[in-house]
C-alpha cells in the first residue's frame, strides 16, 4: 500500500472514531446523564439519537425498569423484645438519575443495599409498635404501607423509589411460637366460650318470650273455645226446647231415635230390658203412649 493510502486509511478510522465518538443512544428502557469530566450536564434524555462532544462528554446509562430484590431471612424484635424470623423482597426504581449517580456513584449493588437497610430499618420501628401476636394476625399490607411511607422518604435521597415491599414469609422463633400459639389459642377459647354464654342466654331468653307467648295464646284460645261453645250450648238449648214446644210428641220421638241409633248402633251390643220398659214404647205404640 502506498503511503498516500495509508494516510487515508489512518484519517478514515479517526473519522469513524469521531463520529462514534460523538452519538450515542438512549433505550426506553433506559436512563441516560451527560456527563463532563464528572460533571452532570443533562439528565432529561428521551429514546433516540443523542450527540456528545468526544473526549470531553461520556454518558452513563441506567435501567428506568422496576427491579426486585430478594432478601433473606432475618430477625426482628417486637414489642415484648421477642424475635421475628422475616423474608421480604422490594420493588423499586429509578426516578431521578442524577440524584441516583450522585447519592451511590451509579452502583446498583450499593444502591440496594442502602435500600434494604431502610426497608430493615422501617421494619424494626413497625414491630417494635407491636407484639408477636399483633404482627401474626395483623393485616400485613397496613404494616407494609405504614412502613413504606417512611421508607419512601428516605429513599428520594438516593434517587429511587420503592414500588412495593411485601413479606414472604413470617415466622416465629422455636422457642417462642409454642407459648405464642398457645397464648393465641387460649385467647380464642376465651372469645368462643363468651359467644357460646351470650348465645346460651339470648336462646334462653327467646325460649321463655316463647313459652310466655305460647301459654298466653293457649289462655285466649281456651277462653274464646269456651265461650263459643257456651254460646253453642245455649243456642242449642234454645233450640231444643222451640221444638219441644211446638210439638211435644215428636220431639219425644225424635229423641228416642237418636237414642235407639246410639244405643243400638255397634256389632254385639247387649241391653237386659223388660219389654214393657219406657225405652221401647215407640215399638209398640207408635203413637207414643205409655206401655201398659
Amino acid at each position: 500500500m502506498s503511503g498516500r493510502g495509508s494516510v487515508l486509511v489512518v484519517l478514515l478510522a479517526i473519522t469513524v472514531a469521531l463520529v462514534s465518538g460523538a452519538v450515542f443512544t438512549v433505550d426506553e428502557r433506559q436512563h441516560a446523564i451527560k456527563l463532563r469530566f464528572g460533571e452532570i450536564l443533562r439528565t432529561d434524555f428521551e429514546p433516540g439519537l443523542h450527540f456528545k462532544f468526544p473526549f470531553v462528554h461520556n454518558v452513563v446509562k441506567y435501567d428506568n425498569r422496576i427491579l426486585t430484590r430478594n432478601n433473606p431471612t432475618e430477625e426482628f424484635l417486637t414489642m415484648e423484645k421477642k424475635n421475628l424470623k422475616v423474608d421480604f423482597y422490594v420493588k423499586w426504581q429509578i426516578t431521578e438519575p442524577g440524584q441516583y449517580y450522585q447519592a451511590v456513584g451509579g452502583d446498583e449493588l450499593i444502591a440496594t443495599n442502602r435500600l434494604i437497610e431502610i426497608i430493615k430499618d422501617g421494619i424494626r420501628a413497625e414491630f417494635a409498635k407491636r407484639t408477636v401476636q399483633q404482627v401474626v394476625t395483623a393485616d400485613r399490607r397496613e404494616i407494609m404501607d405504614d412502613m413504606m411511607a417512611s421508607a419512601n422518604e428516605t429513599a428520594r435521597e438516593l434517587g429511587i423509589q420503592v414500588i412495593d415491599v411485601r413479606v414472604k414469609r413470617l415466622d416465629l422463633p422455636d422457642e417462642v411460637s409454642d407459648s405464642v400459639f398457645n397464648r393465641m389459642r387460649q385467647e380464642r377459647a376465651r372469645i368462643a366460650a363468651q359467644l357460646r354464654a351470650e348465645g346460651a342466654e339470648t336462646a334462653e331468653r327467646i325460649r321463655s318470650e316463647a313459652d310466655r307467648q305460647r301459654t298466653v295464646i293457649l289462655a285466649e284460645a281456651y277462653r274464646e273455645s269456651e265461650q263459643i261453645r257456651g254460646d253453642g250450648d245455649a243456642k242449642s238449648a234454645d233450640i231444643y226446647a222451640a221444638a219441644h214446644g211446638q210439638d211435644p210428641e215428636f220431639f219425644s220421638f225424635y229423641r228416642s231415635l237418636q237414642a235407639y241409633r246410639r244405643s243400638l248402633g255397634s256389632e254385639g251390643d247387649i241391653f237386659v230390658l223388660g219389654p214393657k220398659s219406657d225405652f221401647f214404647r215407640f215399638f209398640k205404640n207408635p203413637a207414643g203412649g205409655a206401655s201398659e
